[in-house]
């Protein structure tokens, strides 16, 4: 019984990450258009979620600045979710709903790119970050789940949705690993070219 349920979890992930390919693969591509602009001028990427989101935004930022799969110099992200000093005093002296937002006003610059995690998409402190970048003229990539929720009417046009088409938060957090590791895939293609195998 036991292993039939494990099992099943596994079929019910592989089943989403089939439906999803083909709903995601346009907004994804386009999640990595903003990236390589913003990268190539000269910008970063700020990532931050809650929970497992926030461990999300801190594997993005480190593949990112170490390396996906090939050798490449560091490219410039930061996960708003590590510094503990920062986010007690913040949400000590302010609130938890500002954590993010703070920091993106105080870091982000136009054409950086704000990577905003939330599976639900109702996430306070991910959706005052938002605000904050657009604020400061940067791009939004938003990754949820369940329909977007509050995020799908705080991005702007400018902005890319990657919305995972369930409503089970392990399921959703499973494809946003695999969307993070299809971002990182497709910016060193961009970047470096095709991979010689010989």
């Amino acid at each position: 019984m036991l292993e039939q349920r494990i099992q099943q979890q596994f079929f019910d992930s592989a089943d989403l990450k089939y439906a999803a390919a083909e709903i995601l693969a346009k907004p994804i591509a386009d999640a990595v258009s903003a990236v390589i602009g913003s990268i190539t001028g000269g910008g970063k990427v700020l990532a931050c979620g809650n929970g497992g989101s926030a461990s999300d935004a801190q594997h993005f930022a480190a593949e990112f600045i170490g390396r996906f799969e090939r050798e490449r110099p560091g490219l410039a992200a930061v996960a708003l979710t590590t510094d503990t000093s920062i986010l007690t005093a913040i949400g000590n002296d302010y609130d938890f709903d500002v954590v993010f937002s703070k920091q993106v006003q105080a870091l982000g610059n136009p054409g950086d790119v704000l990577l905003a995690i939330s599976t639900s998409g109702n996430s306070a402190n991910v959706l005052a970050a938002v605000e904050a970048a657009h604020a400061k003229e940067m791009t939004v990539v938003a990754l949820t789940g369940k329909g977007g929720g509050k995020m799908r009417e705080r991005l702007s046009e400018t902005d890319v949705h990657i919305c995972v088409p369930h409503d089970r938060t392990a399921r959703i957090q499973e494809v946003h690993l695999l969307v993070l590791h299809c971002l990182c895939d497709a910016v060193d293609l961009q970047l470096l070219g095709e991979q010689d195998n010989a």
